[in-house]
């Protein structure tokens, strides 16, 4: 069995991985594809994206501080709740839906002739701008990735006994000190798993921003196709693909070394 677990891994991980990390040092073709011979012709391309990664790096951050944010309390009181399976029910719901009917939703809601800004006209103010900017993108991130933050808190915080909460605030702590400094703590494996499951698909978000984004809040993924399907340079595709790989395992160490010193 544990043959197939790694050609599972080696097909599915590994080669693609493999295959992307080629393409970066070769040459492109005029009309698209790659002429095998090597050269690093891609990776000089990339400080005129710097701006671009960094703006990616930066909604992605902003977008899971905020899940997570959200995620914690709303973890914790579904964990405590009575109703908690009818409340993870509700959490997964919008697993049902295509994403993309539902970015399109937000489209309705955010734009200018949409619900907020109708509201928002019944008293004479607007039409105010929500879409094609990096407050919609960063919006429907977390409005997106939600769930998947909730979920493995939620199983974190199910396993915390009420008896050590209410120890801290028997011998006088307040709520909030309970809840940052000895609830928190317990469920450090938890928030790791939230943020891995949130920052990294997030980093690579190309549907989002390029449906309710504007030309200020492209991110690293929508130049990526660019690339593949306009440009047709393949190996500054593949060697920006290798950035944001990069840049993703670099967060996930740095996080979890922070989460050991702690």
């Amino acid at each position: 069995m544990k043959y197939v677990y790694f050609l599972w891994l080696l097909f599915l991980f590994i080669l693609p991985i493999s295959i992307v990390f080629v393409y970066s040092f070769l040459e492109p073709q005029i009309y698209g594809g790659i002429k095998w011979s090597f050269s690093l012709e891609a990776y000089s391309y990339l400080p005129r994206y710097l701006a671009l990664i960094w703006r990616s790096v930066w909604i992605a951050g902003v977008a899971t501080f905020i899940t997570l944010a959200v995620a914690v309390p709303v973890a914790f009181y579904i964990a405590r709740s009575k109703l908690k399976n009818f409340l993870l029910l509700l959490t997964v719901v919008p697993f049902w839906t295509n994403s993309l009917i539902r970015i399109y939703a937000w489209k309705i809601v955010l734009g200018n002739n949409g619900l907020i800004n109708q509201f928002l006209g019944l008293f004479g103010i607007g039409p105010v701008q929500f879409l094609y900017n990096s407050f919609a993108v960063i919006l429907v991130i977390v409005y997106t990735y939600l769930p998947f933050a909730i979920l493995p808190l939620y199983a974190a915080m199910e396993k915390v006994e009420d008896s050590i909460l209410e120890v801290s605030l028997d011998l006088g702590a307040s709520r909030m000190y309970t809840f940052t400094r000895v609830l928190l703590p317990n469920v450090r494996a938890g928030l790791l798993t939230a943020f891995v499951f949130v920052f990294i698909p997030a980093l690579g978000s190309y549907a989002i921003p390029d449906l309710v984004g504007g030309v200020n809040s492209k991110m690293i993924g929508n130049e990526i196709v660019r690339q593949l399907l306009t440009v047709r340079n393949w190996p500054v595709a593949s060697a920006m693909s290798n950035i944001l790989t990069l840049i993703a395992l670099l967060s996930i160490i740095f996080v979890m070394k922070r989460g050991e010193r702690r």
